[in-house]
């Protein structure tokens, strides 16, 4: 099955190569290549197949969001040459990522039921049941781990630890609760209900940019919003667009990224199954045709865009 599980790409002007959890990131004098390739991640873990089309997916749905939202914060993206391809400004990013969450679910819902109130600092209402809504969107905070687990962290712990100086984290804040509110805004447009997502952030030239991906399956999580409220009356399962499913197919097969634990088997149909999601919801949230990418010289045709646009 064609996927891109890895890049090793060389170009004279490269300075240093970062490889993230899916994406492969090429590090020049001012810019940035970032490469998403079609790795699979749960539970802070890369899973052993790539997804066909995941990387396409994810990179033109980012790059519209980044366009869509410059009006907000500046960010790093300066073309998108090829499908899985982002060239930018190279940012000095910040050591956190910020999540904001809409509704209880996910992490904050497997908190919750373990009986915690309280997650990086923020206090979540008593009462609540899985997929209710917040009575306002918290953020939640992570550190970025380079490997392994990212780790809850609060507002105050950021601050003190000197991770963020606190008048740049309060403006981390306030950008990420507007781009939260044009994301919501948008995906209501289309039907879904922008559930939750994270955003990270850097620094170029002294100003703060919105750096990686935005509004991705990846970095977030859609509900339809058509059968939301029905749903919940019955306290069944959302429908949802996001990578979740994987993460219950994960733990349905004893897998939750713990020590000891074994990755169960991916088979072809699973991977299939999972590069549909995630065209459906590329198509469901741009509300544009997926045209699938040739994976025949492909890499070759990434490299010579790097190439070609590199300053």
């Amino acid at each position: 099955m064609d996927a891109i599980k890895e890049t090793n790409l060389q170009f004279d002007k490269l300075g240093k190569k970062y490889t993230g959890k899916v994406r492969d990131v090429y590090l020049f004098d001012n810019q940035v290549a970032m490469i998403a390739t079609d790795r699979i991640s749960a539970f802070d873990v890369i899973l052993p197949r790539a997804i066909p089309y995941k990387g396409q997916v994810l990179n033109q749905v980012a790059a519209m969001f980044l366009e869509k939202t410059r009006h907000i914060v500046p960010n790093w993206l300066e073309s998108s040459p090829e499908a899985n391809v982002s060239i930018g400004k190279k940012c000095d990013p910040f050591p956190v990522e910020m999540v904001i969450r809409g509704y209880l679910t996910g992490h904050a819902w497997r908190e919750y039921r373990a009986g915690k109130r309280m997650l990086c600092g923020v206090p979540m209402p008593e009462g609540m049941k899985e997929n209710d809504p917040f009575p306002e969107p918290i953020i939640t905070p992570s550190t970025k781990a380079e490997e392994g687990h990212d780790e809850d962290i609060s507002r105050e712990e950021i601050i003190s630890q000197g991770l963020v100086a606190e008048d740049l984290y309060l403006q981390l804040e306030k950008y990420t609760r507007e781009l939260f509110e044009a994301g919501t805004q948008f995906a209501k447009g289309r039907g879904l209900i922008l559930v939750d997502t994270k955003y990270e952030f850097g620094i170029y030239n002294g100003d703060i940019h919105l750096i990686d991906e935005i509004h991705t399956p990846d970095s977030s999580r859609y509900f339809y919003s058509d059968t939301y409220e029905a749903l919940q009356q019955q306290d069944a399962p959302q429908r949802q667009l996001s990578k979740e499913f994987v993460r219950q197919w994960l733990i349905a097969n004893g897998f939750q990224g713990k020590n000891g634990q074994k990755i169960p088997e991916m088979t072809d149909e699973l991977v299939n199954s999972i590069s549909d999601r995630y065209i459906e919801l590329y198509e469901q949230v741009t509300g544009l045709p997926f045209e699938k990418e040739d994976y025949s010289n492909k890499m070759q045709r990434i490299a010579d865009s790097i190439e070609k646009l590199i300053k």
